[in-house]
C-alpha cells in the first residue's frame, strides 16, 4: 500500500472519507494491537466500506500496549501527566514530523504565523517531565518567535507580570498558553488588561484546584485579564493533532482531523445525528499508530461541524472495551 503520510495535511471535506479509508486499511495490516481489536469486532477491511463502520480504539489502549506500526521505531514516546498511582498513556510516535507539522500547519490555519507572536508558555507541570506534547509543541512556538521575551515560565508569577507589562509596552502580539489551574493562580494574585492577547488554556486541573466548569475557568480569567474571550486548545496525549476554540469552548478541528459522536450506550453506534455523545477522533497525522481514537469525553456537535468537549464520562473504562485485552 502506498504511503498516505504526504497527502495527510492536503485532504478536504470531498476526499477525507476515501483517505480514512485507506488509513483504516494500512493500520489493520500494520498495527498488531489496532488489527486483534478489528477482529474481536469481526471489522476488516474486506468488509468496512464506510467510515461509519471503521471501529474506533479505546483511548485505555495507549495504557496497556505500544501502539505503533510493525517495523517501525518510536523516534518519540508522549506520556500523559497523570495523578498519583494512575498509569500514563504512551504514545509511540513513529515520525516526529507528522506531528510538527500537524501542529505547525494548525496554529498558522487558525492564528496565523506564529512567529509574529510573543509566545509565553506557563505549563509548569509540563516542564517537570521531558515527555509531554504540549511541551514540545511550545518550545517549537518560543523557537519561531521573533520576540526575545518568548519564554517558558513555570512558577514565578511576578516575572510574569513583568513580563506581559514589558511586551505590552512594545505593543507585541501576545500568545500567553497555559495550563489551567496555572492561569487561575496567576488571576488569583495578578490583574493585568490583556485585551489585544490571546489568553489560551490547554486544560487541565489533575487535583491541582477542585474541578469548576469550563465556563467559571472563563469568567474568572476574563475578569483577570479584561478579555472578551478565553481560547483553548483540545488536544491529548494519544493524538497528534488539535482542535482551537477562540470563544465559548467551541472547537474547529483542521481538515485532517475530526471528531464524530458516538452513543454512550453503545459505542459501536456512530450516530451522526444526535447533538451529544462521547467524542471520537479522527486524526490522520496519528498514521503509524491509530487514527481512530474513542476517548472518554463526552462532546456535543453543531451543525458546522465545531463541537463542545462537556466533561468526562463517569465511568473511566468505555463500555465495550472489555470485549478484549491482548
Amino acid at each position: 500500500m502506498r504511503d498516505l503520510t504526504t497527502n495527510i495535511f492536503t485532504v478536504n471535506e470531498n476526499s477525507f472519507d476515501a483517505t480514512a479509508l485507506q488509513i483504516f486499511k494500512f493500520q489493520y495490516e500494520s498495527v498488531a494491537i489496532y488489527r486483534a481489536f478489528c477482529d474481536a469486532l469481526k471489522r476488516n477491511p474486506s468488509n468496512v466500506s464506510l467510515l461509519k463502520d471503521i471501529p474506533f480504539l479505546p483511548v485505555q489502549f495507549f495504557k496497556s500496549h505500544a501502539v505503533i506500526a510493525e517495523g517501525k521505531a518510536p523516534e518519540k514516546v508522549f506520556e500523559s501527566s497523570t495523578t498519583s498511582g494512575s498509569v500514563p498513556s504512551k504514545h509511540y510516535v513513529a515520525d516526529l514530523k507528522l506531528y510538527e507539522t500537524s501542529f505547525q500547519n494548525s496554529f498558522n490555519l487558525f492564528y496565523g504565523d506564529v512567529s509574529n507572536y510573543a509566545v509565553v508558555a506557563l505549563l509548569p507541570s509540563y516542564m517537570e517531565r521531558g515527555t509531554s506534547s504540549l511541551l514540545m509543541m511550545a518550545h517549537d512556538f518560543i523557537g519561531k518567535s521573533k520576540y526575545t521575551e518568548s519564554c517558558f515560565i513555570a512558577d514565578d508569577f511576578e516575572g510574569l507580570y513583568q513580563k506581559l507589562i514589558t511586551l505590552k509596552e512594545k505593543k507585541a502580539k501576545i500568545l500567553l498558553l497555559g495550563v489551567t489551574y496555572a492561569l487561575l493562580d496567576f488571576a488569583a494574585q495578578f490583574q493585568i488588561d490583556l485585551s489585544d492577547a490571546v489568553i489560551m488554556e490547554t486544560g487541565g486541573m489533575k487535583g491541582r484546584r477542585s474541578e469548576i466548569t469550563r465556563e467559571e475557568v472563563h469568567a474568572i480569567l476574563k475578569k483577570a485579564f479584561c478579555v472578551s474571550n478565553i481560547h483553548s486548545e483540545y488536544g491529548m496525549t494519544e493524538i497528534l493533532s488539535q482542535a482551537y476554540s477562540k470563544a465559548n469552548g467551541i472547537y474547529q478541528s483542521p481538515p485532517w482531523m475530526r471528531v464524530v459522536l458516538r452513543d454512550i450506550y453503545d459505542p459501536l453506534n456512530l450516530d451522526f445525528h444526535n447533538k451529544t455523545g462521547a467524542v471520537n477522533v479522527i486524526d490522520f497525522a496519528n498514521y503509524y499508530s491509530c487514527s481512530f481514537i474513542a476517548t472518554n469525553d463526552l462532546g456535543k456537535m453543531h451543525r458546522d461541524g465545531c463541537f463542545e468537549i462537556l466533561g468526562r464520562m463517569d465511568n473511566a473504562e468505555i463500555r465495550g472495551c472489555n470485549l478484549m485485552y491482548v
